[in-house]
């Protein structure tokens, strides 16, 4: 299995750890599987959730989480991989978040839940302020479901910025969490259909990279379970997979214990595509948190100005709220977001294990 190359950075296995929040991927995950030789990433979504101070202070204690956990995970890489963060662009503090990951020098930075129109821009301005030098950068990596959103991002920042993605991540209809299909296609996509799409996103990575002289890396993820599914990512063009619901049922997982055994429990149809306050689907365990959302949801009692476009007047439920719980191990009264392949784990395990088992 040959090495992914990011800009100036190398990742000995081309496999990147997903990131997920709230608090399930932090330094702990993402520096075992960085240390394994993988990309290891921090979900930078309410980070300092567990903070003693979050409570009316969300934006700084998350900033502050932010610094400590990159700075955390590479510690315990001891040198080898690289140490990334997920920042969804659908936060409110979205630019906030970019500016303490380059001041932190996160590896990279991975952005989905929306194009991230703006990030070459912020992570420059954010340079700038915090002197980094140009090696110090974070290589850039925005999350696409369809060639048509991988081509207006590359055309975006060729022309705003004069720049192109470092790496592209295709999050294929089995991903977990948000998903970036509507409901009729998460039901009538075949996997076919999507391998050429990946097919497709592929030749438009190579395009337009040869255009500037530059090789763009396409990474597979949504699905990826095991070797053959690698292996296929492989086939289709990719270069690396991301893998995201596996690693939740580690012994390193910064969640819960009740949380990863929940993983562990879970059955194909128990399965859901549930709408986030914000309008997008998302996958989860049905659980007696979502069968009260069906019922007529919840009252929110205070907003934690989480994502952008909520309304919490009009939200069904607080998806910070139902997120902390969850990985607090409250899960009658928590969102559990998870892979459509989390009916095949059976067994809580260790990141040098799924590792061995994906790149050897």
């Amino acid at each position: 299995m040959k090495e992914l190359k990011i800009r100036n950075r190398v990742a000995s296995i081309p496999i990147i750890q997903g990131g997920m929040g709230v608090g399930v991927s932090r330094s702990s995950l993402a520096g075992a599987v960085a240390k394994e030789g993988g990309i290891g990433v921090i979900s930078s979504a309410q980070i300092g959730y567990d903070e003693p101070d979050f409570e009316g202070n969300e934006q700084a204690c998350n900033l502050r989480a932010i610094d400590q956990h990159i700075a955390r995970a590479k510690e315990l890489a001891q040198g080898a991989g690289l140490v990334g963060v997920n920042i969804m662009t659908a936060l409110k503090h979205y630019k906030e978040h970019v500016r303490e990951a380059v001041k932190a020098k996160a590896d990279l930075i991975i952005c989905g839940a929306g194009l991230p129109a703006e990030l070459p821009g912020i992570v420059r301005e954010a340079a700038r302020e915090f002197d980094c030098r140009d090696g110090e950068l974070p290589a850039l990596a925005p999350i696409v479901s369809s060639e048509k959103a991988a081509r207006v991002i590359c055309k975006l920042w060729e022309k705003k910025y004069d720049c192109q993605p470092d790496l592209i991540i295709v999050e294929g209809p089995k991903a977990g969490g948000h998903l970036g299909f509507s409901r009729e296609q998460l039901e009538t996509l075949t996997p076919q259909a999507y391998d050429e799409e990946i097919r497709r996103i592929v030749a438009c990575a190579r395009e337009l990279g040869e255009r500037r002289g530059a090789h763009i890396p396409v990474v597979a993820a949504g699905g990826i379970f095991d070797r053959a599914d690698v292996e296929h990512a492989f086939s289709l063009g990719a270069e690396g997979v991301q893998v995201a619901s596996r690693f939740v049922a580690t012994d390193e997982c910064d969640a819960s214990e009740a949380f990863k055994q929940a993983y562990v429990w879970a059955d194909e149809e128990d399965l859901t595509i549930i709408k986030s306050p914000v309008g997008m689907p998302g996958r989860a365990i049905r659980n007696r948190f979502i069968e009260q959302m069906e019922a007529g949801g919840g009252r929110i009692e205070r907003c934690y100005r989480c994502l952008e476009h909520c309304d919490p007047k009009r939200a069904p439920y607080c998806i910070t709220k139902a997120l902390v719980n969850a990985v607090k191990g409250d899960l009658d009264h928590g969102l559990i977001f998870v892979g459509a392949n989390v009916g095949r784990i059976r067994e809580i395990t260790s990141v040098h294990k799924i590792m061995r088992e994906l790149a050897f």
